[in-house]
């Protein structure tokens, strides 16, 4: 193991190159070793540290959507080809995730884990070429005139892969001073139902349906705006926004509502009025993806003025009731491109996330399509996977594409994360028997792995179509959650096995195989 091209060992060191200077301390630490260090100058992408690789690794993605998952680096075919509509969901390297194997934040193999404890500044990741595993730090083209912290490494060592994984999750919540709710989410969700046709007169059916159901949220999802980027403008057939929180609110649910914060459509009255507002690529408003027909830009979050127009969304948004907020498509506030500063990407990112927090003062964020680790500690749930279907999924890529079995996957190698970085969504239960191709073993499959989890619970079905046995799913879900669940073998490509302690049924054994798409369950009730 060298870092610096040193082999590593304990001490104070300093390293003065060209473009910049490092300051770091490598100590030993319980299971392993921790790096903390300073920067100064024009480092751009440096190389931290290089090993060996073992060829069976656990790898993650950047953001939300993207996998965590166990692969052997003589299988992957490479290079591969990014779809250009979302090639940064894919990666914010686009160039290197094509031709060599990718992880962001941390690697797991056999008995070891490498990982990074911060993104505050910049973006840490790793690449796997030819046995080789290379740690990288990239911070653009930032420029410090001071010394600024490095991002946090740790090498964890010598003990079982799971239990790496959530010592892991515990240094980077006691890194970053997170705080998380005690009390997790059970709710009702427009999306997997109605996606885009969403229409008021469906809403008012399940408010008034939701009462058979213990649900404490009930979210309107994407649908309801006029365009991505003009949120407080309603489509025809809605009411007002604050007609819509105050009909839910006299239900006896928190309201909750569906945002794309950082995200302008190029019809949007933003993009026609403040192009100024915008990331730029050569001077030009840069496209971070496409999707609803249209171009969508990020909005440069370094500028004083887009924070002012985001706080004051929010704070709206909040006095007119709503308590729940789902921020999606968030990886597009971070994208590499030119800003009004000289801040880098993840830092625009974080002061983003930081007004958001501020305007809605105690309600619920759930981050989605999210850049993990510069989220920590501004987000109160996260999405841990791609978005579920109302199929299985067999034959969708593993590579951040919609599927039940890959987001529930993710819900299980991400677990480590839940209630140390914040409460894990899994994504919603579909528990409807129409209108979808997931047999009743699947859905079952799905909603327990996700109650045992202790995950957050929202359902995203016309509750007119929940029938007797969709119920009972849904009740005995709910009794397996509240418990402090531990998943084992988690390099297996052979199934998962779950222990959750103290659930509301007692004590819980879980075994699933998404490949097979079998599951045993089994519940110790107290006596």
């Amino acid at each position: 193991m060298e870092m610096f091209s040193s082999r590593i060992r304990e001490g104070n060191f300093v390293l003065n190159e060209k473009n910049y200077s490092i300051k770091w301390t490598t100590k030993q630490i319980e299971n392993g070793w921790k790096i903390t260090g300073f920067i100064k100058g024009k480092p751009g992408r440096i190389e931290f540290f290089k090993t060996y690789s073992s060829k069976k690794i656990l790898i993650n993605n950047w953001q939300s959507w993207g996998p965590c998952k166990v692969i052997n680096t003589d299988h992957l075919k490479l290079p591969r080809q990014i779809d250009d509509n979302w090639q940064y969901t894919t990666s914010l390297f686009p160039d290197i995730f094509e031709k060599q194997i990718q992880s962001d934040y941390f690697i797991l193999e056999e008995n070891k884990l490498y990982g990074f404890l911060s993104s505050r500044i910049a973006h840490p990741f790793f690449t796997v070429q030819k046995n080789a595993m290379t740690a990288y730090i990239d911070y653009f083209d930032a420029v410090f005139d001071e010394y600024v912290p490095l991002e946090t490494f740790v090498i964890l060592e010598g003990a079982d892969e799971s239990f790496l994984l959530e010592k892991y999750g515990e240094l980077i919540a006691k890194e970053n001073n997170v705080s998380i709710r005690k009390q997790s989410i059970i709710g009702w969700c427009s999306w997997y139902q109605y996606f885009l046709n969403l229409t008021w007169q469906e809403i008012l059916k399940n408010i008034n349906l939701a009462s058979n159901y213990p649900f404490e949220v009930f979210q309107i999802d994407d649908g309801y705006e006029k365009d991505i980027g003009d949120w407080l403008i309603v489509k025809d057939g809605f009411p007002q926004l604050y007609q819509m929180a105050e009909t839910i609110a006299k239900s006896g649910m928190k309201p909750g509502i569906w945002i794309a914060p950082f995200c302008v459509s190029e019809s949007s009255s933003i993009s026609q009025n403040h192009p100024d507002w915008l990331v730029k690529e050569e001077e030009r408003p840069k496209v971070a993806f496409r999707n609803w027909d249209h171009q969508i830009f990020s909005l440069d979050l370094s500028k004083s003025e887009v924070k002012k127009w985001l706080y004051e969304l929010f704070s709206t948004l909040r006095k007119m009731g709503y308590l729940y907020f789902k921020i999606d498509f968030l990886f597009s506030g971070a994208i590499p491109g030119k800003r009004h500063n000289g801040s880098t990407p993840i830092q625009v990112f974080r002061e983003g996330l930081e007004v958001i927090r501020k305007a809605v003062k105690d309600a619920f964020i759930l981050g989605c399509g999210s850049p993990l680790l510069p989220a920590v500690g501004f987000v109160d749930g996260m999405r841990v996977g791609p978005d579920t279907t109302p199929f299985w999924g067999e034959n969708v890529p593993d590579e951040g594409a919609p599927a039940a079995k890959w987001s529930l996957r993710n819900a299980i190698t991400r677990h480590f994360m839940h209630r140390k970085l914040w409460l894990n969504d899994p994504d919603c239960l579909l528990l409807r028997s129409e209108q979808t191709s997931l047999t009743l073993n699947e859905r079952e499959l799905y909603a327990y792995t996700c109650g045992v989890l202790d995950n957050i619970i929202v359902v995203s079905d016309d509750l007119s179509l929940i029938d007797d046995q969709s119920k009972e799913i849904l009740n005995k879900t709910l009794r397996l959650i509240s418990g402090s669940a531990f998943v084992k073998n988690i390099m297996s490509t052979d199934g998962y096995e779950i222990i959750s302690r103290g659930t509301k049924s007692g004590d819980v054994k879980l075994f699933v195989d998404l490949e097979k798409r079998i599951f045993s369950l089994e519940i110790k009730t107290e006596r």
